[in-house]
């Protein structure tokens, strides 16, 4: 991670405007808040949703990493929720992952849509659901080849990719990435009717851009 963190900085301080960074501090709370709600899973694990999603469209897949990332630290100093010695993992698979395939795959769908329409919201519906069912599929996956890796008498997850792939996808396809999908089309939808601005930051600094090239030549 700490390559990623260190090219979101170089982005953020080259492409965040001062009036974002309050609302950059805001989704970071609020992704540190509904990521302490986690729900027991079957064979010792957890899960949770994150706001991931909805982070990475309104602000960008970078700005989300720094966001998200700030909230998972604050979790494993204070509350030892994930603990330093998974940090690394943790923010790969929850401020990478995340916020970059719910990014890409919302760009993708909505397309050249109007920023209000219909298209957009089932957009990023479908972004928050798919990209927590991959952050979750890469969970498993490094469970389950830990009994792969380390010797029985250092191995502390003995669970293999046969169990785990499918508790921590299945659960979260079935639980917690519909509930993240809600959440996402809720906030969404709630910016669409009442700050639509918010969703279309990248155009309007396009925008701004041409115009000051405008005047300049």
């Amino acid at each position: 991670m700490v390559p990623i963190w260190l090219y979101a900085g170089y982005r953020l301080r080259k492409t965040l405007r001062s009036k974002q960074v309050p609302l950059l501090a805001l989704l970071a709370a609020f992704s540190f808040v509904i990521m302490m709600f986690n729900l027991p899973l079957a064979m010792g694990t957890t899960g949770h949703i994150t706001g991931g999603a909805i982070i990475g469209i309104i602000l960008g897949p970078w700005a989300a990493i720094v966001a998200m990332s700030v909230a998972l630290v604050i979790q494993a100093l204070l509350f030892g929720d994930g603990g330093w010695t998974t940090l690394g993992m943790n923010c790969f698979n929850m401020a990478f992952i995340i916020p970059f395939s719910a990014y890409i795959i919302y760009r993708l769908l909505s397309g050249r849509s109007a920023v209000t329409s219909k298209r957009r919201l089932a957009a990023a519906i479908i972004a928050g659901y798919v990209s927590l069912t991959l952050a979750a599929a890469f969970a498993g996956f490094e469970l389950g080849i830990q009994p792969m890796l380390y010797t029985p008498s250092y191995n502390y997850f003995q669970f293999p990719l046969s169990v785990t792939m499918p508790i921590m996808v299945g659960s979260h396809m079935l639980l917690f990435s519909v509930i993240e999908a809600l959440v996402t089309g809720l906030i969404f939808a709630y910016l669409q009717k009442n700050n639509p601005g918010l969703l279309e930051y990248k155009k309007a600094k396009s925008k701004q851009v041409k115009a000051k090239n405008n005047i300049m030549t």
